[in-house]
């Protein structure tokens, strides 16, 4: 009986999970006590057309962990802001990087 309810909650979560519009997706703000070390040095070579992101502290419910930076497309009319943490009162909250015009 329980398997069977617990069956019948995940479709139920999973449907309204799939009809939900972008614009209703909720952002999730990771906030830890644990400070981040400090970023990590990363060998970049340059292409041409091709920024590149660096890489950044992740927290994974247990430590940080390091996200090795990527080279992606560039976005005309378009600046990438780095992913940072941010220091607020006595924990550490994590900002996403973003593209913004």
């Amino acid at each position: 009986m329980k398997f069977m309810m617990c069956c019948c909650m995940a479709f139920a979560i999973g449907c309204v999970a799939a009809t939900a519009p972008a614009s209703a997706r909720a952002a999730v703000a990771v906030s830890v006590a644990l400070a981040p070390p400090p970023p990590r040095a990363e060998r970049v070579v340059v292409r041409p057309g091709r920024p590149w992101i660096p890489g950044y502290w992740r927290w994974n419910g247990v430590r940080h962990v390091w996200v090795a930076g990527t080279w992606t497309y560039a976005r005309p009319g378009y600046r990438y802001a780095s992913a940072r943490w941010v220091r607020i009162g006595p924990a550490w909250r994590f900002h996403a990087g973003y593209w913004s015009r």
